[in-house]
């Protein structure tokens, strides 16, 4: 068995590359798509938020405003207050997906894409979080591609804001999070994803091909 962490900063396309580990043979695991589960009303993550955060950010049918509490985040200087809510109770549903993959496939290669694994062990909101993982995958791509693809991917949601205000957020999140230099130098694999998906897919399986032989050790 192996637990590999995949990470990658805003818009770097760690989304496209789990995908391609997924059609490989690759288990799963999105941490956004836990966190968002964790919070739905009638959860305790959802609750703690509450609480933290005010009714402010809560939308007319009682659910997350994520727009707003992501500004309160970004913005307002917040974000380790959220990861100090969510970042614990995500890590434990990992966990236990984990141990059920493996006692149903033991040789099975788990993948939990992450954004922060890096932020969260160094903030201490997930301290030791990254020795929880027998492998890192990094995907890289220059700033300017990843808030242009960020700008591109929100501008088809409803409502969305202007550019402008897409690029200023893009730029807010990306001073929160750590630097490709430096997460270059902690990672195991690194993919490039600057130039065609088909590039990608190939680093991808040269990868894949090391994380499932290791896995069967």
């Amino acid at each position: 068995m192996l637990r590999v962490g995949l990470t990658g900063g805003l818009g770097s396309g760690k989304t496209a590359v789990a995908g391609f580990l997924r059609a490989l043979g690759g288990h799963v695991l999105e941490a956004d798509a836990v966190g968002r589960e964790l919070m739905q009303p009638g959860q305790q993550v959802y609750q703690a938020i509450v609480e933290a955060f005010g009714a402010q950010v809560l939308s007319a049918d009682a659910s997350l405003n994520r727009r707003l509490l992501a500004d309160l985040a970004f913005r307002q200087n917040r974000l380790s207050d959220l990861n100090r809510i969510v970042h614990p109770a995500v890590i434990a549903a990992q966990q236990a997906w984990a141990e059920h993959l493996f006692a149903a496939e033991p040789s099975a290669v788990a993948i939990i894409e992450s954004a922060l694994i890096f932020e969260a062990d160094r903030e201490g909101t997930a301290p030791g979080w990254r020795q929880r993982f027998d492998r890192i995958v990094l995907v890289t791509a220059p700033v300017e591609v990843r808030t242009s693809r960020y700008v591109e991917r929100m501008r088809q949601q409803p409502n969305a804001p202007s550019c402008a205000e897409l690029e200023a957020d893009a730029r807010s999140r990306l001073a929160a999070q750590i630097p490709d230099s430096e997460k270059i130098l902690l990672a195991d694999f690194v993919i490039n994803n600057d130039g065609p998906l088909d590039e990608t897919r190939r680093q991808t399986e040269r990868i894949f091909a090391e994380l499932a032989a290791a896995a069967r050790v």
